[in-house]
């Protein structure tokens, strides 16, 4: 099997620190980053098992986390990312999406975590994540930062 399960679930809040304090007191879950910039916008990881985590993010002026509906009327959520087992593993992935027109391949360094994204045959976007060997303590990247390990000429 190449994959080790679900790296992550990215969700949308209003209230980042309720939404913290929910799933550190209901789940024992730690929060391994938090960060906020001048426009609104606030990303972090919310630790909920070894391997797994919540990404969330808090988008000013974006309302989608208020809108409430019964099951299977919810609509899709906005992303997942799948763990992939080794390295070797993830690449061999990449090389399948590529294959299949899936993704364009760029590798994303995010410190931490490599990651790929890709989109499925209905549509939802996935991302592929890996250990990143190279990764840094401490240091995390934006999104879009080009892993030096892959290169567009690789794609």
């Amino acid at each position: 099997m190449l994959l080790n399960g679900v790296n992550h679930v990215a969700v949308l809040t209003m209230d980042t620190d309720q939404l913290h304090s929910f799933y550190r007191q209901v789940f024992d879950a730690t929060i391994s980053h938090d960060e906020e910039n001048e426009s609104g916008f606030r990303f972090s990881l919310v630790d909920i098992g070894p391997h797994t985590e919540l990404n969330v993010f808090q988008i000013a002026a974006n309302s989608q986390a208020e809108l409430q509906a019964p099951m299977f009327e919810r609509g899709r959520l906005d992303h997942f990312g799948l763990q992939a087992a080794s390295l070797e593993a993830f690449e061999l992935i990449r090389d399948r999406l590529l294959a299949r027109g899936a993704t364009d391949g760029f590798v994303t360094d995010f410190g931490p975590v490599l990651s790929v994204y890709f989109v499925g045959p209905d549509g939802l976007e996935g991302e592929v994540c890996a250990s990143n060997p190279d990764a840094r303590p401490g240091v995390f990247n934006p999104p879009g930062t080009p892993s030096a390990r892959y290169s567009r000429a690789q794609s």
